[in-house]
């Protein structure tokens, strides 16, 4: 009895030794990662990045100054400044554009590609008007500098009269002797001495007599109107050339009250249909409150007729009847206009201009 339950007995025993070893093997299997050194793999990065060296910096644009103010400047003087910039990088320097806030700072730069440590200069034209006061622009430099891709520059000045002149706007009468032109004055304001180079005016309406050769800090001109030209003339300028350094010249602008107007100026249909009459009512005006007489009335393109035409004192009330013609192919405008002449000589013009009413699209594929 008991050597049959003896041997069973030593084999389970030999079966626990062998077993125990293999119980121990996997356990330190399952516990080396614990003390086995994390090692974090970086995400790919791209090529420039993996190849620059840790202390390069890149291209970089460093200027001397941001802002250049040229002070008290005259009305319509040009005025030039420069801006130096190098390349305190270690790579190529290209500047990529160089945009501005206006047409009146024109520049130049030699070219765009500077090595690490070449210096270059940004030249700037400020064309400064005729407004007095305090003005400032911007231009703006951009580049492969990475840290300051747009730069921004700014030019200021104080725009001075270093002249006085009046008047400043010349109103004239064909009604009056020598077109009720006053005279015109120009002075130096701190008193420095000054030629007139030249008088000149549109269509030579104007003219003035000046000694090219005087100097003086005051000019007192009296100017000639040419009647004939001033009634082919609604408007236009007198451009006085002078010495001064700071103002090259004066313009003084002018207008002409001329003898009759029409009333609106000029006739503006929208939506308009093919073939769908409108009426639109116009006066003819005397601007010198004096009788007139209307000769004739006529069209350019008969799409203007005359309903109605009544004197009312020294004007003239027209009705007029405008009927759009039938389109041609994708006619999007029709125009005319409508000629009055005045018995003496003088014809007046409206112009007419209408836009056809757009097709709903639904419509057009109908």
């Amino acid at each position: 009895m008991g050597r049959k339950y003896l041997i069973p007995g030593i084999l389970g025993f030999c079966y626990v030794l062998l077993l125990q070893p293999c119980c121990q093997q996997n356990t330190f299997a399952a516990a080396e990662p614990e003390t086995t050194p994390q090692v974090t793999v970086p995400s790919a990065a791209p090529a420039d990045v993996q190849n620059l060296p840790a202390n390069k910096k890149g291209p970089q644009i460093t200027f001397e100054k941001l802002v250049y103010d040229f002070g008290s400047v005259g009305a319509n003087t040009q005025n030039t400044c420069e801006f130096n910039f190098t390349n305190t990088g270690d790579d190529l320097l290209i500047i990529t554009e160089v945009s501005k806030t206006c047409g009146c700072t024109p520049y130049t730069l030699d070219k765009k590609g500077y090595a690490p440590g070449e210096s270059g200069t940004l030249k700037v034209t400020y064309n400064v008007g005729k407004q007095p006061g305090s003005t400032e622009k911007h231009i703006y430099v951009s580049s492969n500098d990475n840290a300051n891709p747009k730069i921004q520059l700014t030019v200021k000045a104080n725009v001075s009269l270093k002249v006085d002149y009046e008047p400043r706007t010349l109103n004239l009468s064909l009604k009056n002797e020598n077109a009720a032109c006053p005279q015109i004055t120009i002075k130096s304001l701190n008193n420095q001495p000054f030629a007139i180079k030249s008088f000149e005016s549109t269509n030579d309406t104007i003219a003035a007599d000046y000694n090219g050769a005087e100097e003086k800090p005051i000019f007192v001109l009296q100017p000639k109107v040419d009647m004939a030209k001033l009634r082919k003339t609604t408007s236009g300028h007198i451009d006085i050339a002078l010495t001064l350094p700071a103002v090259d010249k004066i313009t003084i602008p002018f207008t002409v009250l001329q003898e009759f107007d029409i009333s609106p100026a000029k006739i503006i249909i929208l939506k308009a249909e093919p073939e769908k009459p409108l009426t639109r009512e116009i006066w003819v005006i005397s601007n010198y409150n004096e009788d007139f007489e209307i000769e004739s009335v006529s069209t350019q393109s008969n799409i203007i007729k005359v309903l109605t035409r009544e004197k009312i004192g020294n004007r003239y009330k027209f009705e007029l009847g405008i009927t759009p013609p039938l389109p041609e192919a994708d006619q999007k405008v029709f125009k005319d206009t409508l000629f009055v002449n005045i018995k003496g000589g003088q014809k007046l013009e409206l112009p007419c201009t209408g836009f056809y009413l757009k097709t709903p699209a639904k419509s057009q594929g109908r």
